[in-house]
């Protein structure tokens, strides 16, 4: 089985985790921007379901990570950065985004992220910031 979706806009990698205080207690908790990002993917990946089961064998996940294109650069510069001649080696990670992605994923998709055995994340530029994610599922051999 296959499964494809695209999560629109600005790809946000996975944040650490921050300690606080709450009265003389340490509590962990999740930046909100990474809580949020993780419902958006949870969401369009509960859409490419459409109702199958969860996928429970090994699978190859492939990720093409497209950030938007400065608007301050020149137009010389914004068609090579479309054209693939320029890559985007900025923030957020290659592995953050894959990781925030796998994280949201869990119980919606597979059951754990421990079943990726193969991973490809590509960063690009494009007109249209997002994420496209490419689950198949593998025979187990």
């Amino acid at each position: 089985m296959t499964i494809h979706f695209h999560i629109p806009g600005q790809p946000v990698g996975k944040g650490r985790a921050r300690i606080g205080k709450v009265g003389a207690h340490a509590r962990i908790f999740t930046p909100a921007k990474t809580v949020s990002y993780e419902s958006t993917v949870a969401l369009f990946a509960a859409q490419a379901m459409a109702g199958r089961p969860l996928l429970t064998g090994p699978v190859n996940l492939q990720m093409r990570v497209d950030f938007a294109i400065p608007a301050s650069w020149s137009m010389r510069k914004q068609r090579a950065a479309e054209a693939g001649l320029i890559l985007p080696a900025v923030k957020p990670d290659a592995d953050n985004v894959a990781k925030a992605i796998c994280d949201a994923i869990n119980g919606v998709v597979w059951k754990d992220d421990v079943q990726v055995v193969d991973l490809t994340v590509k960063k690009r530029y494009s007109v249209v910031p997002g994420v496209a994610v490419r689950i198949d599922e593998l025979d187990a051999q």
